[in-house]
């Protein structure tokens, strides 16, 4: 019976390159409250983290695809908004409930993606 001694720290590094950022998670789900609550226009500070934070700091490509998603379904109805001659006060009150639908939806796979590159082991190299 062999023994194979592992240098300090491998393990934590394995764990370190597969964790997500609480901030990632946070944000992913502040985003469906944010829109649901009637804050659509201060629910972008959410979307832009969770955007940096997958493309920056997480390796699996489904959570980047995820983020991606989102921001393209907030920049929709942002675009729209700040593109009309006559917009509403307020994002939320401009916004079609569609677009809403969309970025809860859209917000909801980033928690689904996330939960799942946590859980998901490292393969092997």
């Amino acid at each position: 019976m062999t023994t194979t001694l592992e240098p300090p720290g491998a393990r934590t590094r394995t764990r370190a390159a597969r964790r997500v950022p609480l901030s990632l998670t946070v944000s992913s789900w502040a985003v469906p409250a944010m829109v649901v609550g009637q804050f659509a226009l201060l629910s972008g500070i959410p979307v832009a983290i969770a955007l940096a934070g997958a493309l920056r700091q997480v390796r699996d490509r489904a959570v980047r695809w995820a983020a991606a998603l989102l921001a393209v379904t907030y920049a929709a109805p942002l675009t729209v908004w700040l593109t009309r001659s006559d917009p509403a006060r307020s994002l939320s009150k401009d916004m079609h409930p569609a677009f809403a639908v969309l970025m809860v939806v859209a917000s909801a796979a980033l928690i689904v993606t996330l939960h799942r590159a946590r859980t998901r082991r490292p393969t092997a190299r």
